[in-house]
């Protein structure tokens, strides 16, 4: 009697139950890992149009101004267009001499020699929190 090579259906089935149960747990650990990507994701756009603005201000010896939106959660520097905070993040600013500002529109002046007019940017999920901090003087911008 001639013994057949091959996989029994029990087989296949043990391996088609693992497989699912691995792809289940890797999908519960995407997307919780989710939501933080995306405010870190954030963070660095914000930081970079930041950075943006103090560049074009220098190059073109002109100021320029950053509008954050809190209410449409929306920011852009003027003339630019507007990108968009995702929904499950909030945006507010502390101001060093208004305090808290959590609506409204809110500008910050980048000036030709290098220096910024604002206050920092929270933004913030449910998990974390991340401050974008800016220098004054040099106009250095810094993400905690």
């Amino acid at each position: 009697m001639k013994k057949e090579k091959g996989f029994i259906l029990l087989e296949l089935i043990i391996v088609l139950f693992l497989m699912a149960i691995i792809l289940g747990l890797s999908t519960l650990l995407f997307t919780n890992l989710l939501p933080s990507q995306k405010l870190n994701a954030t963070a660095r756009e914000v930081s970079a149009t930041l950075r943006e603005a103090r560049s074009l201000a220098q190059l073109h010896g002109e100021r320029q101004l950053l509008t954050l939106d809190l209410d449409a959660k929306q920011y852009g520097i003027e003339g630019r267009g507007a990108r968009t905070v995702p929904e499950n993040i909030s945006l507010k600013i502390v101001d060093p001499f208004a305090g808290e500002i959590l609506e409204g529109k809110y500008q910050m002046i980048f000036h030709a020699s290098g220096g910024i007019e604002g206050g920092t940017i929270v933004l913030w999920n449910a998990k974390k929190a991340i401050e974008i901090h800016t220098d004054p003087i040099v106009g250095s911008v810094i993400v905690k």
